[in-house]
């Protein structure tokens, strides 16, 4: 990682983190129980890969950060939510995340799931309402089909029914990559579309250039993840390593091997950074991101 991504990856946490804390609901005020899992699984853990995206794409086009705050919290609180639902013995079935018990090993089943639910409403409360998003009506408007569409059938929830479907299958390269374009790939693409549709004149060919770096990286960040999953560790990763595997799910790794898994990798993020031609340094920090996307530890 660069110095100045990590600099600036550093600023954008502590941001986000505060941002969060100041929208999530008191854990003293009713139901506690509720709003102490919500806080539990959103504050202090993660790597806010999904808001840095929405900081960085800013970056790029010239955005105050403050103007990206609401956007930033929202995507993240959606993210958490697909977590804590995805972790459920229904689900995946995973006891440890973000290197703590699952939420509904901490809390219990019934409420992870309540405060999965909670934590998708409020995203959208966030997006609909906070006055850090300061944009016409029909942007803002755009931001919520943006984010509806990234979390449901068409998007993140779709993408895990495909993998609930997918256990004890093999599926071809293109399978498998509609599978995570929209399990992992649709909330990381709307991380930056939502950035962009904060900027009233941006140039549409701009837009449409970071939204291709986008999906790349969106699939660059689950090959990694599942070669992650078969060489890190349990302590490392923050979650089970290895569950995919011996859940026997479809894998980059599993498909292609470990070397063609990391050239796909390489791949993608040779074809995000040819996407962001078109921008001159102010897109180092994008250009820095996806290189750390494929090179991480964890």
């Amino acid at each position: 990682m660069s110095e100045a991504l990590k600099e600036y990856l550093s600023v954008c946490q502590n941001r986000v983190e505060r941002a969060l804390e100041q929208r999530l609901p008191s854990e003293h005020i009713l139901p506690q129980t509720l709003h102490q899992a919500m806080r539990y699984c959103v504050l202090d853990g993660g790597k806010r890969m999904r808001p840095m995206l929405t900081y960085c794409t800013g970056h790029t086009l010239g955005i105050a950060p403050e103007a990206l705050d609401g956007i930033a919290c929202a995507v993240e609180l959606i993210h958490v939510y697909s977590l804590i639902h995805d972790d459920l013995p229904a689900m995946d079935d995973d006891d440890l995340r973000r290197g703590k018990p699952t939420c509904h090993i901490a809390f219990g089943e019934a409420n992870a799931v309540l405060a999965g639910d909670a934590l998708q409403s409020l995203a959208f409360e966030v997006l609909a309402n906070d006055p850090s998003i300061v944009v016409k009506p029909e942007s803002r408007l755009k931001m919520l089909i943006t984010l509806a569409k990234a979390s449901g059938s068409q998007g993140m929830a779709g993408g895990q029914a495909i993998d609930l479907e997918s256990v004890g299958t093999k599926l071809s390269l293109p399978q498998l990559e509609n599978m995570h374009i929209h399990k992992t790939g649709a909330l990381i693409r709307a991380s930056v579309t939502m950035a962009t549709l904060a900027k009233a004149d941006i140039d549409p060919e701009h837009a449409k250039k970071l939204d291709h770096y986008a999906k790349c990286i969106g699939l660059s960040f689950q090959v990694k993840d599942d070669i992650l999953d078969e060489e890190s560790d349990t302590a490392t990763l923050g979650k089970t390593q290895g569950k995919d595997k011996d859940n026997n799910k479809p894998t980059y790794p599993a498909l292609l091997g470990m070397a063609g898994a990391k050239q796909k990798a390489q791949e993608l993020h040779e074809m995000a950074l040819e996407n962001l031609s078109v921008f001159g340094k102010e897109a180092d920090l994008l250009r820095d991101l996806s290189l750390y996307i494929i090179d991480r530890k964890h």
